[in-house]
């Protein structure tokens, strides 16, 4: 999976989850500027565990602060499970 189907399922999870139109979410754009609290955070988390097959800790999914840290998190596991 490419990190560019990672960044586009992500938009589509968060222009839901956020009310945020999907050209806004891109790899660079902190969660803070997209209106995204703790809360929507977590829905977003459970939606992109839910859509890429994987599991996101806790310890791990509160130090994201941008798409693209996210998206690099969820390609590198992807790559592990199917490895």
């Amino acid at each position: 999976m490419s990190r560019d189907d990672v960044v586009t399922g992500l938009a589509d999870i968060i222009s839901g989850t956020a009310e945020v139109h999907r050209a806004e979410v891109t790899p660079d754009r902190p969660f803070a500027d997209l209106g995204i609290d703790s809360l929507m955070m977590v829905d977003i988390v459970v939606a992109a565990e839910d859509r890429f097959g994987l599991m996101i800790s806790d310890d791990e999914w509160t130090r994201f602060r941008t798409v693209g840290e996210l998206a690099d998190y969820i390609q590198h596991a992807a790559a592990i499970t199917t490895v």
